[in-house]
């Protein structure tokens, strides 16, 4: 499933959604200038290798720095190829921009990177041995989509389901949407763990992780009255005048 437009409008100027995307964007145009080599230590480093953490002397000998605690902010800006970075971003523009509109810039990217280090503490809970380096903005947007999961439930997604070749088009309720998608995150989890695929190249319980999170924190990062056109509005667009009712004869 691909989301291509949800149905809820936009109502401030997503100032942090734009500034994310576009240092995302930048980190991967910087990857692409590097050799292998380069390439490979960048990813190492600034990527999250849960074993250098589960397993501190083994990064030591590793090569590893000594102090990687940075990297669980980093490696929510390095994505591992085109379509990685095309499909997180489309995703973050898609759920982002009304999630920012609760909450504000700031709360915005707060809540964006806690979520991100929250589905990243998860994909550690259960592949501390794994050695392969987990990049991708997936785990904090995921967060934003369980915030969007609980606000914008009666949302419409317009959604891309190819079927072999056949691109087939739904317009799916967003709870139903992002329902469905966060059940095939701990299915497919489910299924590498069973697999014994500790190494799995898609972090399915940082997915999973994320989503939970932004569930969980939304109601430390969101702006009361902000939320106009939530399941239960609150307050008024600022773009739209109130018209009064009819006043009676007599009314003062």
């Amino acid at each position: 499933m691909f989301p291509i437009r949800d149905s809820i409008p936009r109502v401030h100027t997503p100032y942090a959604v734009y500034t994310i995307l576009a240092l995302n964007i930048l980190a991967f145009l910087y990857q692409q200038s590097l050799n292998g080599r380069e390439l490979f230590e960048l990813l190492h480093v600034y990527g999250v290798v849960p074993a250098r953490y589960a397993f501190p002397d083994w990064a030591l000998q590793a090569g590893y720095p000594a102090y990687g605690q940075f990297a669980f902010i980093t490696h929510q800006f390095l994505h591992g190829g085109w379509m990685h970075l095309i499909v997180n971003m489309w995703s973050l523009w898609i759920f982002g921009d009304n999630i920012e509109d609760v909450m504000g810039p700031v709360r915005f990217t707060a809540f964006y990177l806690t979520c991100g280090l929250a589905a990243m503490l998860a994909h550690l809970f259960f592949n501390a041995e794994a050695t392969i380096p987990i990049v991708g903005a997936s785990g904090a947007i995921a967060g934003v989509m369980g915030a969007y999961f609980l606000l914008y439930p009666h949302s419409r997604v317009t959604t891309l389901v190819p079927i072999v070749i056949i691109p087939l088009f739904f317009d799916l309720p967003a709870v139903l949407y992002l329902g469905i998608w966060f059940g095939m995150q701990v299915l497919s989890g489910i299924g590498s763990m069973a697999a014994g695929g500790s190494g799995a190249s898609i972090a399915w319980w940082a997915h999973a992780g994320g989503f939970i999170a932004g569930i969980v924190m939304l109601p430390f990062f969101r702006r009361r009255g902000h939320c106009y056109y939530c399941h239960t509005p609150e307050g008024t667009p600022p773009h739209r005048s109130v018209i009064a009712p009819p006043r009676h004869p007599g009314d003062d």
